[in-house]
């Protein structure tokens, strides 16, 4: 009988796993629409009452998204008002949902890596995730390890789908 060879293992594929860049911390949304009257209007008065009395020390280290989940018509200075209540206590805020708030972590921290060591190799996007990593990250790495990879794929080793051959010259 022969030895079964893993070839996976012995390849020469680079994984490029996005949750290894995840960052560690609570992420919170603040919804904007539990402040306003019926979920829909804005008094600011009462709004700027609702905010003094919040407990914003919940927030502490904590990645923030300001949002409203109601098609209420918000002014700009409300969300930067929120905004700055959070600034002592969170790490991060940002305008949007919780995707879109990894979305803005991965653009920080993919901008910021050398991906020189993917130079002329075989990349794979890994696409099984435990954790939640939006698909402006996975375009964002794929953005990146394009000037350097000989070729792209995402997914697993055993069922990768390819997204770029580099040319040959």
């Amino acid at each position: 009988m022969e030895e079964i060879i893993n070839k996976v293992a012995n390849s020469v594929l680079e994984i490029f796993d996005l949750e290894d860049y995840y960052p560690k911390g609570l992420r919170a949304q603040v919804d904007i629409s539990q402040w306003l009257l019926e979920g829909f209007l804005l008094k600011e008065k009462d709004f700027r009452e609702h905010l003094k009395n919040h407990n914003w020390s919940q927030y502490q280290d904590a990645y923030v998204a300001i949002n409203c989940s109601t098609d209420a018509i918000i002014p700009a200075w409300a969300s930067i008002l929120v905004a700055i209540q959070l600034a002592p206590f969170a790490k991060k805020i940002i305008d949007g949902n919780l995707e879109d708030l990894d979305a803005s972590l991965y653009e920080e921290i993919l901008h910021t890596l050398d991906y020189s060591a993917y130079k002329g190799k075989p990349v794979i996007i890994k696409g099984c995730s435990k954790k939640p990593v939006p698909t402006r990250a996975y375009i964002l790495a794929a953005h990146y390890l394009q000037p350097f990879a000989r070729s792209i794929m995402y997914g697993e080793a055993c069922s990768a789908v390819p997204l770029y051959k580099e040319n040959k010259k």
